[in-house]
């Protein structure tokens, strides 16, 4: 098929069109999930244009510094005001919990809907001005009673998210979703502003050969750990040496773990005792689709996905990515207790 005629192709997925087939799986369905998700993408393609137009628009800088066109914000906190935005909008939400927002928003009565959801912004931003990928990442919970919503209804393990997922700002802008029945990557196209299905039905590699994590914390780190990452580096079983690969924006780092398979390391250590990467918003979702896609996530105590959270901002250590990797961090652990 040449260009010209791809170019007006009707048979593509759009995330829209994928989303309306998922939900007349079930006829029961009202559709507010539906509405739900088109608001999240919709954040999205607005956080990409102005994270594409970040440089040019001054975006950057304090928060609140002002420009010619009018009162410009630092990007993290526009995308904030972004997303709280557009859920609150969508009428679906009762609860939204933010990275970037001390306390947890209480969605006013006369725009409350049965979710919940939890997400971080613009993930990785300090990367913005030396152009390195960042990221949304976003998780969703169902509301289980019909009372007042209070912070206690984000507070439950990421096994009962009913779906998850992140949009990569890079060198295109692909949103990733799992709504609990495999993942799927969309990418958008620029010219219909639309995302369409280009990576259907995502499975992370059995094994891989790249570890990412950051090695200038080595010093602090624990025995499992230490001997993980020496195994990565000088394998005694013949195999050959893993290659390390770490961004340090964690939506670069897991999307490149998710396609090619390996592992992606945030342990505690002795400066980050429970580890750094926050619980809701960062270690749920990501492990959410890693296991959706075939992976594992640990946190060198338990499953990932069975933490109960007490607080909205806390923290957990984390390991995830392809399944046997996972289970040799595992093996490590369990022969250190």
């Amino acid at each position: 098929m040449d260009h010209e005629a791809d170019a007006y192709r009707t048979d593509l997925m759009t995330i829209t069109r994928f989303v309306l087939n998922e939900q007349s799986k079930y006829p029961e369905s009202r559709g507010d999930f539906t509405i739900l998700l088109s608001n999240i993408v919709l954040g999205c393609k607005f956080v990409c244009s102005a994270v594409n137009k970040a440089g040019l628009a001054k975006l950057i800088g304090l928060a609140g510094e002002t420009n010619i066109q009018a009162e410009q914000k630092k990007l993290d906190v526009l995308s904030n005001d972004v997303f709280v935005k557009a859920l609150v909008s969508s009428g679906r939400t009762s609860v939204l919990v933010s990275e970037e927002d001390e306390e947890a928003t209480l969605v006013e009565s006369s725009k409350r809907g049965k979710y919940c959801v939890v997400f971080d912004p613009l993930d990785g931003s300090s990367n913005i001005d030396c152009g390195v990928s960042i990221g949304t990442i976003f998780g969703i919970y169902t509301m289980s009673h019909n009372d007042e919503p209070t912070t206690e209804d984000v507070l439950k393990p990421g096994n009962e998210m009913v779906a998850a997922g992140y949009c990569m700002y890079g060198s295109s802008c692909m949103l990733v979703l799992s709504t609990g029945t495999g993942v799927n990557g969309f990418t958008l196209d620029p010219s219909l502003g639309e995302f369409i299905l280009t990576h259907p039905d995502i499975k992370i590699p059995k094994k891989g050969n790249i570890y990412s994590v950051n090695e200038g914390n080595a010093q602090n780190w624990d025995g499992p750990t230490t001997k993980y990452v020496e195994k990565c580096k000088f394998p005694k079983d013949g195999s050959p040496a893993k290659s390390l690969r770490y961004v340090g924006s964690m939506v670069a780092d897991v999307h490149r773990t998710l396609l090619y398979g390996g592992i992606f390391l945030y342990p505690a250590d002795k400066k980050s005792p429970n580890g750094k990467l926050r619980v809701l918003y960062e270690v749920f979702p990501m492990s959410f689709l890693m296991e959706q896609a075939g992976g594992q996530a640990f946190t060198g105590k338990k499953r990932a996905l069975d933490l109960v959270p007490e607080k909205i901002h806390e923290r957990s250590p984390i390991f995830l990515g392809s399944y046997e990797d996972v289970e040799e961090i595992k093996a490590l652990y369990a022969a250190e207790e």
